[in-house]
């Protein structure tokens, strides 16, 4: 192993897990700093003892690998992050459709999480970084967004295929946070509320139906908002009359998502039920916001096996002519 190598595995175990994504974005700076170096510079590093991205627990890994150790952070991680669990549905799924960069609240490239998704054996990866409304997150601005989409699309290869898309976001009265022209442009449209979730359940409902009739609506984003554990604390599920919902989502073609991160396990899974009966597509997406986290979908294939929910229900275990057949 290299020590470039160590630093950016360290990194995915910390994203995988959810830690500060300021603790594993300092491991891929030093990694990327250690490679930048001249080959004199990165064997004079250890005695010197200090470089621009590098600092004394980074510092510490590439020391250990230079000694031929394997290092004791990364060992430790590996004796508690918890693997990707392997399963049938796991092994069925070709692709994640919710995914965000450094374009707006993820933090790394679009080329490092195209990079992460083809080591994973993904046949396609929609990047989905936020719509302008969403400030907070850096949302794309619609000239942002044109400029986006052919990095992403150039970003593929190797049996990967990088599609340009979006999670826009539902505006009060249903509406989409984007020009309707440029969405019809993407390949894959995720549409979730980030604002306003606790609006009373009539307007909510209202708001849901009216997004996903909406034609360029391909995914329904954790609907119900909730956050059961985390750094950011709980939050409640948004009220609304989900068969109502699921039954407009079954109407027009749109795939509930089943988001994969432990911290939402969204929707419920009384919900999940519902959405199945109803007869629902489905859509397993990791909600990635950095490359580690990818791997959470083995959380989301974990829970809709549980549930019942057959493969072919599930989009993103269809391959990719007839996922692009699909979203339109």
């Amino acid at each position: 192993m290299e020590p470039a190598d160590a630093l950016r595995e360290i990194a995915r175990l910390l994203e995988r897990e959810r830690a500060s994504r300021y603790r594993a974005k300092a491991f891929r700076t030093a990694a990327d700093a250690y490679e930048a170096l001249p080959a004199d510079a990165q064997r004079d590093l250890v005695r010197i003892g200090a470089a621009p991205g590098i600092g004394a627990s980074t510092l510490a890994v590439i020391r250990d690998v230079l000694a031929g150790e394997t290092p004791s952070y990364l060992r430790d991680l590996e004796g508690t992050v918890a693997p990707v669990k392997r399963s049938a549905l796991t092994a069925k799924l070709r692709g994640d459709l919710h995914a965000h960069t450094d374009w707006s609240d993820g933090t790394t490239s679009i080329q490092e999480m195209a990079d992460a998704a083809r080591a994973l054996g993904h046949e396609y990866l929609a990047i989905t970084d936020h719509s302008p409304r969403l400030r907070v997150a850096r949302g794309l601005t619609a000239e942002r967004l044109r400029a986006q989409m052919p990095i992403v699309r150039a970003s593929g290869g190797d049996g990967l295929h990088m599609l340009a898309g979006i999670e826009v976001d539902i505006l009060d009265d249903g509406a989409l946070d984007q020009e309707d022209s440029l969405l019809g442009e993407l390949d894959i449209v995720v549409a979730s509320a980030h604002s306003k979730l606790r609006m009373p359940a009539g307007p909510m409902t209202k708001r849901f139906v009216a997004a996903v009739a909406n034609p360029r609506v391909n995914v329904l984003g954790h609907v119900t908002g909730q956050l059961v554990q985390g750094e950011r604390g709980t939050r409640p599920r948004s009220e609304f009359d989900a068969r109502a919902v699921f039954e407009a989502c079954a109407e027009h073609g749109v795939a509930v998502e089943i988001n994969s991160r432990p911290e939402r396990a969204d929707p419920p899974d009384e919900l999940v039920a519902l959405a199945l009966e109803i007869g629902c597509l489905f859509s397993i997406d990791s909600d990635a916001h950095a490359p580690g986290q990818l791997s959470l979908l083995d959380h989301g294939a974990e829970r809709a096996e549980r549930l019942g929910v057959p493969a072919e229900r599930i989009v993103t275990t269809w391959g990719l002519e007839r996922l692009r057949r699909w979203a339109g």
